[in-house]
């Protein structure tokens, strides 16, 4: 039998033997498709290829492209688990011509790895052609010697790739494989193709015209290729099986988590155990390319398919967080295909473990209260939107998890009322997606970078340099020349200004030719071009110019020292928290810097000392900062930390710093820091100066963040507490070793003379508070105590409620405060009356009398807000038509 990774293997090794370049998976997110979610097909990464915006060293691809459908348009989510063949995640196989080869190479390359390499009989074979496509239809006959009754003309879009509305676009050919008579269905284009006999295993595109608005189409002058295998499906019927689940590496997960549960794999639990594998695989790629769990875009799906896999291990009986436990065996299984698993294994264990126990907490209320409004409906009828939006926006229940849970029980949702509660109720949080993919580069920049190549980058080892003007760009379009006062985008053929990645800021300086200066304000990189972004201080800036380029010394020096500080400071993370501790986004600036990485509570005060102490301690070795260009296998062999997500080549830069024996890392196995890094960095550690880590926050859900200063800044700031420090000692009149005693001592007396001055506003109030003493009167049945005070607080009224209603036993109260300026309102009603009248309303009555807006609370304890008490005696009788009804 053969293994799905042999199967992906056999696959690449075949067409790298037929020229092909075997180029690495892309990230999940995708870079050069704002339209997308996720990766969702093997073309996604060649896009700019196939359109000629983007131009490679080579014209024939092939992949093992991981992928994602969960969100958007591409969502399978509802149906895994229930079905053999649909998935969150998936692998898609394929090999890609750029303009080389087309439909006379393309098939048989296709026929000869099926039959011959796979061994897939032939008997069991046919294809479909789109309608049109006599040329596909012969290539066949002379290649397979397929009868036409094996050809099958489709007339649908089914058989008609298209990018989009415009672009290019062109016929398919769908090869399937024959399951056999004991599985129902029929073949494609005959009323039972959704049946399970005949399954599609491979799609050739062929790429032939370009289509334009007006609907018409021409034949490109480059025609190509792009083909996708699902291999789960090849190696389900390699593997002797219509199941994708059945597979080698399915199963290898759903036995995991049978083992997990001690329960049996293809018993009653038989879906879980399906859905639990397949959104291990998805989730736990998806945190590895740098996604993370939160309530928008990208993390708002991964969270979705977090809590569908956890609900389905609850419903197995699983007592603890059960997902992380499963991820040793994921990495075991597919590690060696895709190495970022193995690097990000800490991190995805943290992170499913923190999220699963998050949810554990809202599960069984969730299901609780989805079980008790069942019980009071009617077999047939479904689920009230109001009940599916509470779950949503109280328990954090997606509504598709809802309809999951409904599902088995025969139940749907009424959608349209959760749509109507949704935007009843403004949520914050709703599953469509706006789209938050990184943007697609200006087309001027790959046309630049394609005539005059990419500017070459000079700024590791200098500041200042001479350089040609290839290209100014004003307004999205090239020009000749900007005068002075113009705002203008500058392109040269090298440069000493460093442009905008990651974390670190594009620099600023100066660009001066003989007719004219230009003060840089930003740099970015577009295509492999630096973007001087500038504005003509002087004269005249023009095309083809020999220029002087000379970057901000103090403003680089400073960002320098931030960014290697940021190198030491994820180590130091790394040693104090734990190895899951990883990268999550930072910033180095001239002023500061900034480091989000993942771990999922707040830093104690001893962890933020150890942290900063190390740090320094790193800065007080003055060691070398050594830099050196090497391939990238070589660099993740000696330890060198990479940015989940982000995009490496063949060749890589690897930053060394510090020196802590035994470490393992680095060439000489004693390297404090080594980072995958093409930022500009100190020349020795010493250079940061003084590290000072500033404050600890919340990212994101399992994100935290930590800001610090260096150098000059870090003096500065340490001078500042320094006198401050000194100015309490003097206010206080205590020595340094007694200030903190002395500051806790007051803040105690404080808190002591604060109590007794509430305590004695509040019985003053009950006894009249200089104003009339309070009456109890019934209004509607109802006793009612109205009483307008001075010299309380609003934070006072709520005590003075509770003591009220145990004055009344059981009665209503609104009590209004002049607080001199503004105006505090609050009303409380008894337990026993809640079902008669609420708090909430009695509060906005009065505040509306009163000048104010809204008010809100609970139905027995109000309060609310307004400008002006002289109209207090009116929202009192605001307040009795409330309970007058």
């Amino acid at each position: 039998m053969r293994s799905l990774n042999e199967i992906r293997s056999t696959f690449l090794n075949y067409f790298e033997r037929q020229g092909h370049e075997v180029v690495p998976s892309s990230p999940l997110v995708p870079r050069n498709d704002p339209t997308l979610m996720f990766t969702n097909s093997g073309m996604v990464q060649f896009k700019n290829l196939f359109t000629g915006v983007e131009h490679r060293d080579y014209t024939r691809a092939t992949t093992a492209q991981k992928c994602v459908r969960a969100g958007g348009k591409h969502n399978d989510l509802d149906n895994v688990g229930y079905t053999a063949r649909h998935h969150t995640f998936f692998e898609m196989l394929g090999n890609f011509s750029f303009g080389d080869y087309f439909k006379e190479e393309a098939i048989p390359f296709a026929w000869e790895l099926i039959t011959k390499e796979f061994d897939i009989p032939k008997d069991r074979l046919l294809v479909t052609v789109y309608h049109t496509d006599d040329e596909a239809a012969e290539i066949w006959k002379k290649t397979a010697g397929f009868s036409d009754d094996r050809i099958i003309r489709i007339p649908t879009a089914d058989n008609f790739w298209m990018m989009g509305p415009t672009g290019p676009c062109g016929p398919c050919t769908e090869i399937f494989f024959d399951h056999g008579e004991k599985y129902w269905g029929g073949p494609p284009g005959t009323p039972e193709e959704d049946g399970d006999r005949f399954v599609e295993i491979w799609n050739l595109v062929f790429m032939q015209y370009e289509q334009f608005e007006d609907g018409s189409r021409r034949e490109l002058e480059k025609q190509s290729i792009d083909t996708g295998m699902g291999i789960e499906r090849v190696a389900a019927l390699l593997q002797g099986t219509n199941d994708n689940y059945a597979t080698d590496l399915m199963r290898a997960l759903i036995e995991a988590s049978a083992h997990a549960t001690s329960t049996d794999p293809d018993g009653p639990g038989k879906v879980h155990h399906r859905v639990i594998a397949d959104h291990l695989r998805s989730t736990s790629f998806l945190i590895a390319d740098g996604v993370m769990p939160s309530n928008d875009g990208r993390g708002y799906v991964l969270r979705r398919i977090m809590r569908r896999a956890m609900r389905h291990a609850h419903l197995l009986g699983a007592k603890d967080p059960l997902m992380h436990r499963l991820v040793p065996e994921l990495v075991r299984q597919m590690g060696g295909a895709y190495p970022e698993l193995g690097q990000a294994q800490a991190l995805i264990e943290e992170t499913l473990k923190l999220e699963e126990t998050r949810f554990k907490q809202t599960l069984d209320r969730g299901l609780k209260l989805l079980d008790e409004e069942l019980a009071h409906l009617p077999e047939d009828a479904p689920l009230p939107g109001q009940t599916a939006f509470k779950l949503y926006d109280t328990y954090g229940f997606p509504l598709d998890l809802t309809q999951d849970a409904l599902r088995e029980k025969g139940r749907v949702v009424d959608t349209g009322g959760f749509d109507e509660a949704m935007e009843r109720q403004k949520a914050k949080a709703r599953a469509a997606w706006a789209g938050s993919g990184e943007s697609a580069d200006a087309k001027i920049w790959f046309d630049i970078a394609d005539r005059d190549g990419v500017t070459d980058f000079l700024g590791y080892d200098t500041e200042t340099a001479e350089g040609q003007i290839v290209a100014l760009v004003q307004d999205g379009a090239e020009v000749v020349e900007v005068g002075q006062g113009g705002k203008v985008q500058i392109a040269l053929n090298q440069t000493p200004f460093y442009a905008e990645a990651g974390g670190q800021v594009g620099d600023t300086g100066t660009i001066r030719t003989e007719t004219g200066v230009a003060r840089v304000t930003d740099t970015k990189n577009s295509a492999g071009v630096h973007v001087h972004f500038a504005e003509v201080t002087e004269g005249t800036i023009r095309k083809g110019e020999a220029a002087a380029l000379e970057v901000d010394h103090d403003r680089r020096s400073a960002i320098r020292a931030n960014h290697s500080a940021t190198h030491l400071l994820n180590e130091a993370l790394r040693e104090t928290l734990g190895d899951h501790v990883a990268q999550r986004g930072s910033l180095n600036d001239a002023d500061r810097l900034r480091f989000d990485f993942s771990h999922s509570k707040a830093l104690t005060p001893e962890e933020m000392e150890k942290i900063e102490a190390e740090v320094n301690a790193m800065i007080r070795q003055n060691a070398l900062v050594e830099t050196r260009v090497m391939a990238l296998d070589e660099a993740r062999a000696i330890g060198a930390q990479a940015l989940f997500g982000e995009k490496y080549g063949e060749e890589v830069r690897v930053v060394s710093m510090g020196v802590q024996p035994g470490s393992g890392r680095g060439l000489d196995g004693n390297t404090y820091s080594v980072e995958l890094c093409g930022g500009t960095h100190v020349r020795r550690t010493g250079d940061i100066g003084e590290f000072v880590l500033l404050s600890d926050s919340a990212s994101s859900a399992g994100v935290r963040r930590v800001e610090a200063l260096t150098g000059i800044a870090a003096q500065n700031y340490v001078a500042q507490m320094r006198e401050v420090l000194g100015e309490l000692q003097a206010e206080l009149k205590v020595t340094p070793d007694k200030l903190l005693e002395r500051i806790r001592a007051d803040q105690a007396k404080l808190r002591e003379l604060s109590n007794e001055v509430a305590q004695l506003r509040r019985e003053l109030a009950m006894a009249g508070g200089g104003a009339s003493a309070p009456e109890t009167r019934e209004v509607g049945g109802v006793p009612f105590v109205a009483q307008v005070l001075t010299g309380v607080t609003g934070k006072d009224l709520p005590p003075l409620i509770d003591e009220h209603k145990a004055r009344l036993g059981s009665g209503a109260i609104l009590l209004i405060a002049d607080t001199g300026g503004k105006v505090a309102v609050a009303a409380g009603v008894t337990p026993d009356l809640t079902d008669r009248v609420s708090a909430v309303d009695l509060v906005r009555a009065a505040v509306a009398e009163l000048g104010g807006k809204g008010g809100g609370g609970r139905p027995d304890l109000a309060q609310g807000g307004a400008r002006d008490a002289a109209n207090a005696e009116a929202a009192i009788k605001a307040a009795e038509k409330v309970l007058e009804g």
